[in-house]
């Protein structure tokens, strides 16, 4: 069997390997020290933020940031539907309730005339409405402006769930400045990794100061050990800094490498009947984390889980969309606005492999195994 060929592999370097010996020689093993601190500098420098929190994972900076916002049990939380379930349980977590919002059916991202529906609707029932958590969708930053807007008008903060989007932009201003605070993910598939971990990002100083006291166990400022409320062991470790900040400095370098594989896959697909590369249009302020393709079997002869049954026999990984979470078992209870789009986007869409670290020859054998299929057809 060849080797198998991933989505989003880790791209790590000799780099990342001295950042890491480095930080272990130092001393600096625990989830303190001065990677750390660097990290955070060097990340809200990087986004044009005034201060980064570095926690054990996104979804560890969704959780602190909702609470550092007060959503409480009976509190709503609207957010996407097309997302990865920690968005959505990050608010569960909370004790508030999710309120669904379908997607654009271009971008894949929270539809804003969807949102204000939403927010009208909830408005009309008394509900109160805590937080909007609006996805970046597989690295293409929401329509911030509409949104931004919109909770203005309806006096609700937002809190940016850019986990997938680090390195793209909205309107000139990078993804993770927007909002009271925003969440990027540094998972072990995402476009920069330190194995596990994220990052909350804002420019409210005291945010930051409380999103910082729950994630080390919400210590008092004394000697003896004094709590005063629930904490949570968030922090990142010195030594997934030190990866971090390495990762950091070829951010840009594997944003091209990924923008390479887009625009392979655009050629490729671009006289095929039935098939679009998934946001191809506009795409040039994306970080392009992933690359998915949309089909319609009726005009292409051919569904996606075939495609992606024929890379598998050649060991080479694919996934459909995200399944939207208002169809997902766990969270069928909670009630949402939906159109249908996230669910036409889950039934026609497939993510092909997409990561920096591909080599030539994977390169290849993915375009091999892709021709081979259509030429079958």
């Amino acid at each position: 069997m060849t080797e198998r060929i991933y989505m989003s592999s880790p791209d790590v370097t000799a780099r990342e390997e001295e950042a890491l010996v480095a930080a272990m020689r130092s001393g600096w093993i625990a989830p303190l020290g001065p990677d750390v601190d660097a990290f955070e500098r060097e990340l809200a420098d990087r986004v044009g933020v005034a201060y980064g929190v570095a926690l054990s994972s996104g979804t560890a900076a969704l959780h602190l940031g909702l609470l550092t916002l007060g959503v409480k049990p009976g509190d709503v939380v609207v957010t996407s539907t097309m997302t990865f379930a920690a968005t959505t349980n990050a608010i569960v977590y909370t004790g508030a309730e999710p309120f669904f919002v379908d997607a654009d059916p271009v971008t894949g991202n929270m539809d804003p005339e969807l949102l204000r529906e939403a927010l009208r609707l909830l408005r009309r029932e008394g509900a109160h409405v805590a937080a909007i958590v609006p996805v970046d969708l597989l690295g293409k930053a929401v329509d911030y402006t509409s949104i931004l807007a919109l909770a203005e008008e309806f006096g609700v903060p937002v809190l940016a769930d850019a986990a997938e989007s680090l390195g793209a932009s909205h309107e000139g201003r990078a993804a993770g400045s927007f909002g009271r605070a925003s969440a990027v993910s540094f998972n072990g598939n995402k476009i920069m990794t330190t194995s596990g971990g994220g990052m909350l990002l804002t420019d409210d100083a005291d945010f930051a100061q409380h999103v910082r006291y729950l994630a080390t166990q919400a210590r008092q400022p004394v000697v003896h050990y004094e709590h005063i409320d629930i904490g949570y062991n968030y922090r990142m470790s010195n030594l997934l800094a030190a990866l971090g900040r390495a990762q950091l400095s070829r951010l840009d370098e594997m944003i091209g490498r990924r923008r390479e594989m887009r625009e392979l896959y655009k050629e490729l697909f671009r006289d095929v009947d039935g098939v679009e590369v998934f946001g191809a249009e506009g795409d040039e302020n994306d970080n392009v984390w992933l690359t998915s393709i949309l089909v319609d079997e009726q005009r292409a002869g051919w569904a996606p889980a075939e495609l992606s049954a024929a890379l598998s026999a050649e060991n080479i990984e694919s996934r459909p969309l995200w399944k939207p979470m208002h169809k997902q078992p766990v969270f069928a209870d909670y009630r949402g606005i939906i159109n249908g789009a996230s669910q036409k986007l889950f039934e026609t869409g497939l993510t092909l492999p997409s990561g920096s670290a591909l080599t030539e020859p994977q390169r290849e054998r993915v375009v091999e195994g892709i021709t081979a299929f259509l030429g079958g057809r």
